[in-house]
């Protein structure tokens, strides 16, 4: 399964692409979300993503922006998109999950908890 890893911390790419490689994926990564969504386009034609891993506070394109412009493109439909972040407040997860996201984990996280999202997703671990 294809996966990206989308944020502007290059240590945090690493682990979390580490993290999903260990478990099956392969891993593309992104520094913000202008960089992610052209990449995602790139792949619709050939080996599609089914997975993204997206922070939220991004310079360019934030994590939120690029859930709403992924929701509004029905090419995307089969995307699971898990929001990956420091923001802790009970608001800032539903305005995450309004704007499509399918689940949602806070940093600091362990191997068990991003196994126990995908899980969630119905995605194989």
């Amino acid at each position: 399964m294809q996966a990206i890893v989308v944020d502007d911390s290059r240590a945090m790419r690493m682990l979390m692409g580490r993290l999903l490689k260990d478990i099956g994926f392969e891993v593309a990564e992104a520094g913000d979300g202008s960089e992610a969504l052209d990449s995602l386009r790139e792949r619709l034609a050939g080996n599609p993503v089914q997975l993204a891993l997206v922070d939220w506070n991004m310079p360019e394109m934030s994590g939120i922006e690029l859930v709403e412009a992924v929701r509004s493109d029905p090419s995307f439909a089969g995307l699971r998109i898990v929001m990956v972040t420091t923001e802790t407040e009970l608001s800032q997860v539903s305005r995450a999950l309004d704007a499509g996201a399918d689940e949602y984990l806070m940093k600091p996280f362990t191997r068990d908890d991003v196994v126990g999202k995908l899980e969630l997703l119905g995605l194989p671990v």
